[in-house]
């Protein structure tokens, strides 16, 4: 297995989606190439940051039912791997009544010289695909496949200071009860604000980063809070010592003349 198809089988695993089979495998896998717990670890982060951020969703009974009524249906068989006279091309493989490639067989295509790509590629993406289909439909709402699979930019940013040697944070509560609190690290050269709290924004407005440098204020992008208030935003620019981290509501887009208009509502110290 190589270790493209191992980060298949972590996404798999992190759902609790795999197969008796699939898990064996994915857990051989693991255990021969420790290296890869970096797969493991960003599947388990980016669902839990997904279900986290998103309102669980009781399906009609009717949706369970017609789910189950149609795996109910599916062919259980084997998979024919006896030779390539008997084994459909890609293009025109019924994967779903295929099922899933066992270990056995994939050893078996290993043995009779067919690359294991063949064995893991199309297969491992449909039983991927109808495993997240069924998350997306049960609860997760309107998710993409790629938010799932792919954390966003800001928590990698954030998961990259955590783990540096250098990483640092300070955190302020405000009299509402939000809670910002900046993290930064000098060698990787990262800052990122994550917030709770923060109060919903007009459509016409925005909340702007800044870097205060001094009496020097300089603009490090915008974000937006999702209804709870939530938010990690990776700052842009680089962060110097001393620096207070700010926001400041300004109007939709940024500050237009690229200085604040308005006095600061969060303030975080770094030194």
């Amino acid at each position: 297995m190589n270790e493209r198809d191992f980060a298949d089988l972590a996404v798999g695993h992190a759902l609790n989606a795999l197969s008796e089979a699939d898990e064996r495998a994915y857990q051989e896998a693991l255990a021969g190439n420790p290296h890869w717990d970096h797969h493991v670890s960003g599947a388990a982060d980016a669902v839990a940051a997904i279900s986290a951020a998103v309102e669980p969703v009781e399906p009609p009974p009717s949706v369970r039912a017609s789910l189950f009524a149609r795996i109910s249906e599916l062919p259980q068989e084997p998979v024919d791997v006896a030779g390539p006279e008997a084994s459909p091309s890609v293009g025109d493989e019924d994967f779903a009544a295929a099922g899933v490639a066992s270990i056995e067989s994939e050893r078996e295509l290993v043995a009779a010289g067919v690359p294991t790509a063949s064995a893991w590629g199309p297969r491992r993406w449909f039983t991927l695909a109808a495993s997240l289909a069924a998350v997306l439909i049960l609860g997760f709402g309107a998710v993409s496949v790629s938010q799932l699979v792919s954390p966003p930019a800001s928590v990698v940013a954030l998961r990259s200071i955590e783990q540096a040697p250098d990483a640092q944070s300070a955190s302020t509560t405000l009299p509402d009860g939000t809670v910002a609190t900046a993290h930064w690290s000098p060698s990787t050269g990262q800052s990122v604000l994550v917030t709770d709290g923060m109060p919903a924004l007009a459509s016409d407005k925005t909340y702007e980063l800044w870097f205060v440098r001094g009496d020097t204020p300089i603009a490090a992008g915008t974000f937006e809070p999702d209804e709870a208030g939530k938010a990690t935003a990776v700052l842009k620019g680089e962060m110097h010592a001393g620096d207070i981290i700010a926001v400041t509501i300004e109007p939709a887009g940024g500050s237009p003349d690229g200085t604040p208009s308005t006095a600061p509502v969060v303030a975080v110290a770094t030194a």
